[in-house]
């Protein structure tokens, strides 16, 4: 596998109380199917599609209690250099560089407007096995309050090109590599309820996106948004039945023209 270039979302995990409970969801909304919980590493039990690693489930550490969230990894060849960069542009590093074995070295931080999200210099474990297929991790977006905070932190810590879409209903912004999209900044609205922080949405691809909300919204899981379709793909926006916010989205039905942008 080509090594991603850095600032590329390449791995997602998330901690979770009831962990046989985490994996009956996903398991049958997304199709996952589950490794062996490795002991050695705190019981992180790998999610599979088509035997592919897509994702990665484990119970919190004692201390870490708390409500659900998907966590979001952007590839480093530096994880050390990339926390200096975080430091530096006024974000916190809430676990300093660390080895995981061979797999590789991880980093967790939040950026200056309070979505939290890791770092991933890999090793034999490079990070996501499949994208945007059924199952598996398609997009992500940073949704936050103060996106004038979050955008120059993000365009200093690695090196994307910015966009901003021409649409007086929406401040969206898009973050590229390689003139190719990566990630989506949303600025947060009254909508959502105060005591929601910043954070960052990871989308799952999936087959049919009003089948995955019926069986979602069946297991426990809440409604946000949607389902919607968009000339992105039909999608709708879910909280888990422990309270991790995630999307899905279906990219073969798409309706309407891409909005035009301009570089910022």
């Amino acid at each position: 596998m080509a090594v991603r270039p850095e600032g590329t979302p390449c791995w997602a995990d998330a901690m979770f109380g009831d962990l046989e409970g985490a994996k009956s969801f996903y398991g049958e909304v997304l199709g996952w199917t589950f490794g062996e919980s490795s002991s050695e590493y705190g019981n992180y039990t790998q999610a599979y599609v088509d035997g592919k690693a897509v994702a990665a489930v484990v119970p919190p550490m004692s201390g870490q209690e708390g409500h659900s969230q998907w966590c979001l990894y952007f590839a480093s060849p530096d994880a050390a250099a990339a926390a200096g960069r975080i430091r530096a542009h006024g974000g916190e590093v809430l676990m300093e560089p660390m080895q995981v074995g061979e797999f590789g070295t991880m980093c967790l931080a939040r950026e200056p407007s309070g979505a939290v999200f890791g770092i991933w210099q890999g090793g034999v474990h490079e990070g996501f096995e499949a994208t945007a297929v059924p199952g598996a991790y398609c997009w992500a977006e940073v949704f936050t309050r103060e996106p004038e905070k979050a955008d120059p932190f993000l365009a200093a810590l690695f090196p994307y090109t910015v966009r901003q879409i021409e649409d007086s209903n929406v401040d969206f912004r898009t973050f590229s590599l390689r003139e190719q999209p990566v990630l989506g900044r949303m600025r947060m609205t009254d909508d959502f309820p105060p005591e929601v922080p910043s954070y960052v949405n990871v989308y799952f691809a999936v087959a049919d996106c009003d089948e995955a909300v019926a069986k979602a919204t069946k297991l426990g899981a809440v409604l946000r948004f949607g389902p919607m379709t968009s000339p992105f793909g039909r999608m709708a926006a879910l909280t888990d039945p422990q309270g991790a916010n995630f999307s899905v989205i279906d990219v073969t039905t798409t309706e309407g023209g891409m909005p035009s942008s301009t570089e910022v």
